[in-house]
């Protein structure tokens, strides 16, 4: 279903953020566009999408500030390098590379590795165990749900009265966790490492808001959960912040807008509003990728018409190698004729199931189907009109 537009839009162009010519490529993501929201790996999320025949809309929701010159993260070094430490722990693979390579740069970076040996280190999860160990450390326990609850529990089971405890924080304060470790008489240093901030194009991000709630967008693409934050904060910015849960709550298959997330850490700011998103079982973007390619097509339709047979595929209609893009409007029309091939819906009932939430009149309706006949070509017979009842199909028994 599409909201908030009175007619058609005419001839499909590729959202605005795609490259010319971006989706021509034929694969189980054609006819389908993915909203990309990450900072980081932004360029390798969205070549993989595009590969498999997606068009991407880019939108970075957050950015990443790096402190390697500030003050706290050299102060906080310092402190580390003080006294000898007991537990230190890795949160994030960039946050950890990056304290490290900061060290280096003030000439710690051997004492710090030193001491961290000494020390016992936990890790968050793969990715900040893998930068660990490419450190030439080893990490003593990583939780297999990748949460820093489960750190705290690890770390609270012990006596910790005393110890002394390095934090590597990724993006924001984790002042709850250091206060629950305090509280057991831990001497816990903090370790700022960078920041998330606001996007450098919030532009890009209100745009991705617009196509969320217009379903503009099958799917969204969320690698971290300050990157929901952030996209949720901009659609209440806008007003649309009811709007977008709504779309992400429905999913793809309810004619919303699937929210995809890397694992379950991810995906917490939006399960605290009742939203279920699809997660691969490897927190990988490949494994993401994988898991958008196979839950997006489960809602195609295949269409016959004379000796040929066409599917509709999110907003394109294939046909024999061939890609034929949809206007969301066009696309939202022929899937509402496809639910029951065959049979003739009123131009008042296009307008219910297709306009939702707009004041289009009949008129909009006749204007749409024509210029879905348009975008047909050659098969713009596929949809009948029926003289003063309406349209339907005209498939091949």
């Amino acid at each position: 279903m599409t909201t908030g537009h009175a007619s058609d839009t005419g001839p499909p162009t590729p959202p605005e953020g795609d490259a010319p010519g971006d989706g021509t490529l034929l694969g189980p993501l054609t006819g389908f566009t993915v909203g990309v929201t990450a900072a980081r790996r932004r360029d390798e999320l969205t070549a993989m999408l595009r590969r498999r025949g997606a068009r991407v809309v880019e939108a970075p929701t957050v950015r990443i500030l790096p402190l390697e010159d500030d003050t706290a993260l050299r102060d906080a070094t310092e402190r580390c390098l003080a006294a000898p430490l007991d537990y230190v722990v890795a949160t994030t693979g960039v946050g950890w590379r990056g304290w490290m390579s900061a060290a280096d740069g003030w000439g710690h970076g051997r004492q710090l590795a030193a001491m961290c040996r000494d020390a016992v280190v936990i890790s968050r999860g793969p990715k900040a165990t893998g930068a660990v160990r490419a450190s030439g450390l080893g990490e003593s326990f990583s939780p297999e749900s990748e949460a820093n609850d489960e750190l705290l529990t690890w770390l609270l089971a012990r006596d910790l009265r005393g110890r002394r405890i390095a934090v590597q924080e990724h993006g924001a304060p984790l002042d709850a966790f250091v206060a629950a470790l305090r509280e057991r008489g831990a001497d816990v240093i903090a370790v700022p490492v960078y920041r998330w901030g606001l996007p450098e194009d919030p532009e890009a991000v209100r745009r991705l808001v617009e196509q969320t709630v217009r379903r503009e967008v099958q799917a969204i693409a969320f690698t971290s959960a300050p990157a929901i934050t952030g996209f949720l904060d901009s659609a209440l910015t806008q007003g649309l912040h009811a709007e977008v849960l709504a779309a992400l709550r429905v999913g793809a298959a309810g004619g919303g807008v699937l929210p995809v997330c890397v694992g379950p850490v991810c995906a917490r700011p939006l399960e605290e509003h009742g939203i279920h998103a699809v997660q691969p079982d490897r927190g990988r973007l490949g494994s993401m990728v994988r898991t958008i390619a196979e839950t997006l097509p489960t809602g195609n339709r295949e269409l016959r018409l004379g000796e040929h047979r066409l599917v509709l595929q999110g907003s394109a209609v294939l046909d024999a190698g061939e890609c034929l893009w949809l206007s969301p409007i066009q696309a939202a029309l022929l899937r509402a004729l496809s639910d029951q091939p065959g049979r003739v819906l009123s131009r008042v009932e296009l307008l219910r199931r297709v306009w939702v939430g707009s004041t289009a009149d009949e008129h909009a309706v006749e204007v749409a189907v024509a210029r879905l006949r348009g975008a047909l070509g050659r098969h713009a017979a596929l949809v009948h009109t029926v003289p003063k009842r309406g349209y339907r199909l005209a498939l091949a028994s």
